[in-house]
C-alpha cells in the first residue's frame, strides 16, 4: 500500500499553512511551521512570483496532503467527481471527506488522519458489522460504524472514548458517544468542510 513516509511538518511548511497532520501537535507550541514558517529547502526563504498555475498546482498538492492521498488516487477522486451530477470541487471534497480513514478521524476514534488510517487498516472497526480495514472506502449515507469489541478495552481507545465527550463531530454523523455507534446521517456538503480550499483551482488544474 503506498504512503507517504516523509516528515509531515516539512509538508505544512511547504504549503505555508497547518494540515493538522500531527493532530493536536500542530495546535501546540511545537508545531515546525511556527518555528520556522519558511519553505524547506535552501531557497525556502526567497520570494518568488507564484503565477496561475502555481496557485493551481499548490491547491492540489494542498487538498492531496490534508487528506493523506498520493497522486494517482486524486486524480481517480477527480475524474470520478467529475463525472458525477452537481459541482465538480464540491463532489471532490465530498468524496475525500467520506474516505473512511478520514470519517473515523472525524469522529474522534483518531487523533490525525494518519492515525486513522494504521487504526483502520489494523481492523479495529466494523461498518454495519463487517470488518472493513481498507482506509480508501468511501462511506455512504446509512452506513453505520462501530469500534471492535475486543478493542474496547485498550488504553488508546479508552483514551479516545473519554475525549469524544469534548470532541465536536460534523452534522452530517450522527454519533453516540456512549455507545461509540456512527451514523452516516447524509453526504457531507461544502459547508461541511472547515478547511479553506480554493477546489475551483484544482477544476482548472485538470481541466488545462
Amino acid at each position: 500500500m503506498a504512503r507517504y513516509t516523509g516528515s509531515v511538518c516539512r509538508l505544512c511548511r511547504r504549503e505555508g499553512t497547518k494540515l493538522f497532520l500531527k493532530g493536536d501537535r500542530c495546535l501546540s507550541g511545537k508545531c515546525a511551521l511556527d518555528k520556522r514558517p519558511t519553505v524547506p529547502g535552501q531557497h525556502g526563504s526567497g520570494r518568488k512570483n507564484v503565477k496561475e498555475y502555481g496557485l493551481q498546482l499548490r491547491e492540489k498538492q494542498k487538498a492531496k496532503r490534508y487528506y493523506g492521498v498520493l497522486e494517482n488516487q486524486f486524480k481517480g477522486y477527480f475524474e470520478k467527481a467529475d463525472k458525477a451530477e452537481g459541482v465538480t470541487g464540491e463532489n471532490l471534497l465530498s468524496l475525500l471527506e467520506r474516505r473512511f480513514d478520514n470519517v473515523i478521524y472525524r469522529i474522534g476514534l483518531a487523533d490525525s488522519r494518519k492515525e486513522a488510517r494504521q487504526l483502520v487498516t489494523h481492523g479495529h472497526f466494523r461498518i454495519n458489522g463487517k470488518k472493513v480495514n481498507i482506509p480508501s472506502l468511501i462511506v455512504r449515507a446509512g452506513d453505520v460504524i462501530t469500534l471492535r469489541e475486543a478493542s474496547r478495552s485498550s488504553e488508546k481507545f479508552k483514551a479516545l472514548i473519554e475525549g469524544l465527550e469534548t470532541r465536536i463531530t460534523p452534522k452530517w454523523i450522527e454519533l453516540d458517544k456512549a455507545q461509540v455507534v456512527a451514523k452516516i446521517a447524509a453526504l457531507p456538503q461544502r459547508d461541511d468542510v472547515d478547511f479553506p480550499f480554493e477546489e475551483h483551482l484544482i477544476v482548472e488544474l485538470y481541466s488545462k
